[in-house]
């Protein structure tokens, strides 16, 4: 069995993040700080991602003003807490092959230092030096302590709700660590 880890390249990889709230919807990117995929035989088997939560950007503001508050807000324990919690991770624990270049990926999503397992489909593209990942992850905050302007936990909000579900759309590319190489 030939096992190859491939190591995420973090300039050539980004997550897409949408948020949506009664009156509209918030999108913006988030940075991946390090992680690796383990293919055994051309198929991913294990893996993690580690997310740079103080990475987070507000594509939809355009106002420099309000881009710069609302990234605050992002920024404070209403939301990702990024001061305690620089990272949050993503750690593989089960793939199933749905297809030749579709899988299930089950693991660890750990946000605030808050541990679920969650899943989503990913498209997987290999081209034996290098693989592209794709995939849409649906979270609800409210899991990991992100409970700002939620119905569950605040009545009476009317049209500034924010819906407990967000987004994450992740493009991924990982580059092979062939022996010899380095692994830094």
């Amino acid at each position: 069995m030939e096992t190859t880890n491939f190591k995420i390249v973090s300039s050539n990889s980004n997550v897409e993040w949408t948020g949506r709230k009664v009156t509209g919807a918030h999108n913006g990117t988030i940075g991946i700080k390090e992680g690796n995929f383990i293919l055994n035989n051309g198929k991913v088997s294990n893996g993690k991602v580690v997310i740079d939560t103080a990475s987070i950007k507000i594509l939809d503001v355009t106002d420099p003003a309000t881009n710069t508050q609302f990234a605050g807000h992002l920024a404070s324990d209403d939301f990702f807490s990024i001061e305690k919690f620089p990272t949050a991770s993503f750690d593989i624990l089960s793939v199933k092959e749905l297809s030749d270049r579709i899988f299930y990926l089950e693991g660890n999503l750990t946000i605030k230092d808050i541990t679920h397992v969650v899943g989503f489909e990913a498209t997987v593209e290999n081209n034996r030096n290098a693989i592209k990942l794709a995939g849409k992850l649906i979270i609800d905050r409210t899991k990991y302590d992100i409970r700002f302007r939620s119905g569950n936990f605040f009545k009476d909000l009317g049209d500034t709700l924010i819906y407990n579900d967000f987004e994450l759309d992740f493009n991924i590319t990982a580059e092979a660590i062939f022996s010899g190489q380095s692994k830094n």
